[in-house]
């Protein structure tokens, strides 16, 4: 199972931005990184008018468009429930790390992000899963490490101690 760490908070947080450079950074430092991105609403990958398009909405249950450059699995949930995190998990290639964004709710750990300027309630301290906060601007008594949400570095460097990278 490769080992995950999530990126966690509230809308306008800046937890996609962190998610970039946590990646960027990791993968300078040689690691295999992958990402789940959680989404509160609809999406699509695929447009009208392209073939694979036309394929699900034929009916196909998946379809798999390949390239020599990238490939990719669009599954057509249709009624089904959201699939839970771990199968998710369960369907990517091994690699040093996953990164998980969104899923504040699930049991694994997670950096929480928070931008002072709003008024999101804190998930440090009400949830055991977070382990450390990225913040731009001075938080004091936290319960757990707090790190500059601009100082990737620091950041990339609890992230391989806490899950055994390094």
């Amino acid at each position: 199972m490769n080992k995950v760490i999530g990126v966690a908070g509230f809308k306008n947080a800046g937890k996609t931005t962190l998610v970039e450079k946590l990646v960027r950074e990791l993968t300078r430092r040689g690691y295999r990184v992958s990402t789940v991105k959680h989404a509160h609403h609809s999406f699509d990958i695929d447009h009208e008018g392209r073939d694979s398009f036309r394929h699900r909405k034929a009916g196909a249950s998946e379809v798999a468009v390949v390239s020599r450059h990238r490939w990719a699995i669009i599954h057509e949930s249709r009624d089904d429930d959201e699939p839970p995190l771990a199968e998710i998990l369960s369907k990517l290639a091994p690699c040093d790390l996953v990164i998980i964004e969104g899923y504040k709710r699930d049991g694994h750990d997670k950096i929480e992000v928070r931008n002072l300027e709003l008024s999101h309630p804190e998930l440090a301290g009400s949830d055991p899963t977070v382990v450390a906060i990225a913040a731009k601007g001075r938080i004091t008594a936290a319960p757990v490490p707090v790190f500059d949400r601009d100082d990737v570095s620091a950041l990339a460097d609890f992230v391989e101690k806490h899950k055994g990278l390094a």
